[in-house]
């Protein structure tokens, strides 16, 4: 029952883009589609997973001056295996992300998981702990894309949905901030139904 709540804490409760407030320059960046979305939020939930695996596993190996560093280059090496088979296999996904990709290596979302919960527990709780995180991540981040996409194009993965233009400031930069706003917005009326309940 805790590893269930370890895994879905990070869809409602501690959902790091609508609770947390972490990895917003990707949110923000990159959802200009439900594609684009689901792509990076997966693509940061294996660098998360691979990540905490490898943290717990060799967490009392490293010394504690260079704990933080060691991490980094753990980090920084799945980053550029997912890179490189982004790259390779979905190139349209991969020039889609651009620069994003690389820039999983300092989201603090990767960072903070290793550090303040692979560090300190077994890796089949870290293995949970990542999964959850990181799918709770890409959930957003696909939420957000949908939601500019359906709003500023009229589609939804690429779908027609209605005929004509949507509106034009989801599809840029300020749409991302507005809805944002909204979804963090109906995710604390989410989480204050589900603590009455509870």
């Amino acid at each position: 029952m805790g590893q269930l709540q370890n895994f879905s804490k990070g869809f409602i409760r501690e959902n790091p883009v609508l609770v947390l407030l972490l990895g917003l320059c990707p949110a923000l960046g990159v959802t200009t589609s439900a594609f684009n979305g689901l792509g990076m939020g997966l693509a940061t939930t294996f660098v998360l997973v691979s990540s905490n695996i490898v943290v717990s596993l060799i967490k009392n190996l490293i010394p504690a001056k260079v704990r933080i560093p060691s991490f980094i280059v753990v980090i920084a090496s799945f980053v550029t295996i997912t890179q490189l088979v982004m790259e390779a296999y979905l190139p349209a996904l991969f020039d889609s992300l651009g620069l994003f990709i690389p820039l999983i290596v300092v989201n603090c979302l990767v960072m903070g998981r290793a550090e303040a919960f692979a560090s300190k527990n077994d890796t089949f709780s870290a293995i949970i702990d990542g999964l959850g995180m990181g799918l709770g991540f890409a959930f957003a981040l696909t939420l957000l894309g949908g939601l500019r996409e359906i709003l500023g194009a009229g589609e939804f993965f690429g779908l027609s949905l209605f005929p004509g233009d949507g509106m034009l400031v989801f599809v840029l930069a300020p749409g991302a901030f507005i809805g944002l706003g909204y979804l963090v917005a109906l995710n604390n009326i989410v989480k204050k139904k589900l603590d009455k309940t509870a």
